[in-house]
C-alpha cells in the first residue's frame, strides 16, 4: 500500500496563546540565544587563539561549544520568530530537517560529554599514562565516534517518522518538531515507532548518564589520595562537568524515558536541554576555569594593544 501524505506543513502551537506571555518569552529567549552565540563563540576563539586546543580537554570543549551553537540554532530562531508571528507554520520538509538536526546535535553532545568525562577520569586517576592514552590519534577517533553515533541515532529517529502517512490534523503541540509530538499526528498506528523511539533515545540518554555518574564517582573517590591543591583543581573541573550533566540529562530522561504520554510541563522541561544548557555551558566552563579566564584576559589585552 502506497504511503499517503496530504500534509505539506505543520502548525506549531508554541508555549502559550496569550499575547503578553508570548512577548515576554520573546525577550527572554532572544536574550538566552544571544548569550549562547556570544558565549560559545568567545570560548572557541579563546581556545583557538590561546592555543589551548593542544590539551584534549580544551580540544573537546571547542566542539562542545560548536555543537551547542548548531544545536540551538536549528530550533531557537524559528521558536523566537513564532512568538511574534501570527502564522506559526513549518513545512513538512523543514519539520523533518529540524527533527533530524535536534537529535543529531543533541545525541552528539551526549556522546561528547561522555568522552570529556573519560578524559577527566584518565587525567585524574591515571595521570602518568594520560599522554599515552589521550594521544591525538585517540582523541580524533573518539571525536569522530561522537559524530558518527549522533548521525546513526538521528537517522533512526527520522526513519520512524518519514515512513508513516500524514493526512491531518497538522497541529503540533510543541515549539519544535520532535518525534513524539509528530507521531501523534500520523494516520496509522504509531505504537511500534513510539516504542522503538523510546528504546533508542532512552538508551542514548540513560546509558551515557549512568556511565557519567560512575566515572565521576570514581574520580571523586580517587581524590582522597591527592593533595589539597590537587583536589581543589580537580573538583573545580569536575563540578562544572557535573552541573552540565545534571541540567542536560535530567530533562532528557524525563522526556524520553517514558511511554508516549504527554504532560503539560513537557514544553517547559524541554527548554532546559534545548535553550538553557547551550547557554550555560560557556558560563559554567568559563567562570570555573582559571585557564580559560586567563586566556581570555590575554586575548583581550592583545586586542587592546593592537587597537593602540
Amino acid at each position: 500500500m502506497e504511503r499517503i501524505n496530504n500534509v505539506t506543513e505543520f502548525v506549531l502551537l508554541g508555549f502559550s496563546q496569550n499575547v503578553e506571555v508570548q512577548k515576554a518569552c520573546f525577550v527572554i529567549f532572544f536574550f538566552f540565544y544571544a548569550i549562547n552565540l556570544l558565549g560559545n563563540s568567545l570560548i572557541m576563539l579563546t581556545i583557538c587563539f590561546g592555543k589551548l586546543y593542544r590539551s584534549p580537554m580544551y580540544f573537546f570543549l571547542i566542539f562542545l561549544s560548536l555543537i551547542d551553537v548548531f544545536y540551538s540554532s536549528f530550533m531557537a530562531p524559528k521558536m523566537i520568530r513564532d512568538l511574534i508571528s501570527e502564522r506559526k507554520t513549518i513545512s513538512f520538509e523543514g519539520c523533518m530537517m529540524q527533527l533530524f538536526s535536534v537529535h543529531f546535535f543533541g545525541s552528539t553532545e551526549i556522546f561528547l560529554l561522555t568522552v570529556m568525562a573519560y578524559d577527566r577520569y584518565v587525567a585524574i586517576c591515571k595521570p602518568l599514562h594520560y599522554v599515552k592514552i589521550m594521544n591525538w590519534s585517540a582523541c580524533n577517533k573518539m571525536l569522530v565516534g561522537t559524530w558518527v553515533g549522533g548521525f546513526i541515532h538521528s537517522v533512526i529517529q527520522l526513519s520512524l517518522v518519514v515512513r508513516l502517512p500524514f493526512c491531518g490534523p497538522n497541529v503540533i503541540d510543541h515549539y519544535f518538531c520532535d518525534v513524539h509530538p509528530v507521531l501523534k499526528l500520523a494516520c496509522a498506528n504509531a505504537y511500534v515507532a513510539s516504542v522503538v523511539d523510546m528504546a533508542n533515545t532512552g538508551t542514548i540518554t540513560l546509558g551515557p548518564f549512568l556511565i557519567l555518574l560512575f566515572s565521576y564517582s570514581v574520580i571523586l573517590w580517587s581524590l582522597r589520595h591527592q593533595s589539597k591543591e590537587g583536589r581543589r583543581k580537580a573538583l573545580s573541573t569536575c563540578v562544572s562537568h557535573i552541573i552540565v550533566v545534571i541540567i542536560f540529562f535530567g530533562p532528557c530522561i524525563f522526556i524520553y524515558m517514558r511511554p508516549d504520554v504527554t504532560f503539560s510541563i513537557d514544553k517547559m522541561v524541554a527548554i532546559f536541554y534545548t535553550i538553557i544548557t547551550p547557554m550555560l555551558n560557556p558560563l559554567i566552563y568559563t567562570l570555573r576555569n582559571a585557564v580559560v579566564k586567563n586566556a581570555m584576559k590575554k586575548l583581550w589585552s592583545r586586542k587592546v594593544v593592537l587597537q593602540k
